[in-house]
């Protein structure tokens, strides 16, 4: 069973800073395309970074670029995502999804494909 644990989020206040991490338990980041996905309420799940073929690929949504980081780390199977610049509409849950079937997509990253793996998400908060 493959197992996605999340950490970080929480609350911030806009133009401040958060991580998040994804630990996975099995299987191997570097071969898979990793990412977060979030949801704010009353909004459709949406795809903000992902990174793939080794690390060596990253897409960012366009709401997002030039603020978040998305990186991995081998060593413990870990993907994080650092977001600076924070805005109120940052405001989602944020979940982590990971697939070794399907690849990322330089369009889109990931889709929400039923090969997903995802953890259980955490909330970030951002006040204005």
């Amino acid at each position: 069973q493959v197992q996605l644990v999340e950490s970080g989020g929480g609350s911030a206040q806009a133009g401040g800073s958060l991580s998040l991490s994804c630990t996975i338990s099995r299987g191997n980041v570097n071969t898979a395309c990793t990412g977060w996905f979030r949801q704010a309420p009353g909004k459709e799940r949406e795809g903000v970074a992902f990174i793939y073929h080794g690390g060596k690929s990253k897409y960012y949504a366009d709401s997002v670029k030039g603020r978040f980081t998305i990186s991995q780390h081998n060593a413990n199977n870990t993907v994080v995502l650092r977001m600076d610049s924070l805005k109120p509409e940052d405001t989602a849950m944020y979940y982590c999804a990971t697939n070794w079937v399907r690849s990322c997509n330089e369009n889109y990253g990931l889709a929400t494909y039923d090969t997903n793996y995802w953890g259980r998400g955490t909330q970030v908060t951002v006040d204005s």
